[in-house]
């Protein structure tokens, strides 16, 4: 009961703040739609050309909605002493990061069906031949990136430095999935890059391979987990 009260929290914050919900939902979400149904219209081969930006523009939701939105919400939630409150109640520390990281990994997750479907109808996209192995990896690759931008807080001295320190988090996974265009790369930068976790989920929607996928996204979540136990703050530093 005490970490399905934390995930509805953490679910009633999201939608909520407004100014947040316009940057890491309407944004993305604007961006995976609008860029395969442009693509449906100026280039001769519409539907193929969809069909290849859709995946790249996963990775986009993934930095946004996922990684940024829980990087931005726990510095501010941390500097505010929110969390530490928290902690004083009986709720143990388990507790109140799992129901936030799992109720944005939720969030995200539903996004992502949401644009799934509207370019599937609007953009004329057929869906992958798996979807329910698919709709399983993006579902890991949201919990995985929802861990990795919690423990990411780490990193952020304060709350309004949240967002800029999160913006190349955003580039590099967007470059790195195509999502921004072809983007000339030193060839010894491409394999680093594929092991990223929105790479490898772009890859396993293009492909239905659900395999790479799932061993890349289970080395960091433990790398997130690890990261997560041993530097995570629960107050600002000034304290």
């Amino acid at each position: 009961m005490s970490l399905a009260a934390t995930y509805r929290l953490g679910a009633r914050l999201f939608w909520r703040d407004k100014p947040m919900l316009f940057a890491s939902v309407v944004t993305p979400v604007g961006l995976s739609i609008g860029m395969p149904l442009l693509m449906r219209h100026v280039r001769a081969d519409g539907p193929a050309a969809a069909a290849e930006m859709f995946p790249a523009t996963l990775a986009i939701v993934l930095a946004i909605t996922a990684f940024m939105n829980i990087t931005v919400a726990l510095t501010g939630r941390r500097d505010q002493l929110v969390l530490k409150r928290l902690r004083a109640t009986e709720l143990t520390d388990g507790q109140i990061l799992a129901g936030q990281i799992s109720s944005n990994a939720t969030q995200t997750f539903l996004v992502i069906v949401a644009c799934a479907v509207a370019v599937f109808l609007a953009a004329g996209v057929a869906p992958p031949p798996n979807v329910l192995v698919v709709a399983l990896v993006v579902a890991a690759g949201s919990a995985v990136m929802a861990l990795l931008g919690a423990a990411y807080t780490a990193a952020v001295p304060r709350a309004e430095l949240a967002a800029a320190y999160t913006m190349p988090v955003f580039l590099v996974a967007g470059v790195s999935a195509g999502a921004m265009g072809p983007i000339p790369l030193p060839s010894w930068l491409r394999p680093a890059l594929d092991l990223l976790p929105t790479s490898v989920v772009v890859d396993a929607v293009r492909t239905g391979e659900p395999l790479r996928a799932t061993l890349v996204l289970a080395g960091w979540a433990v790398a997130g987990l690890v990261a997560l136990r041993l530097w995570f703050r629960w107050e600002p530093r000034r304290s």
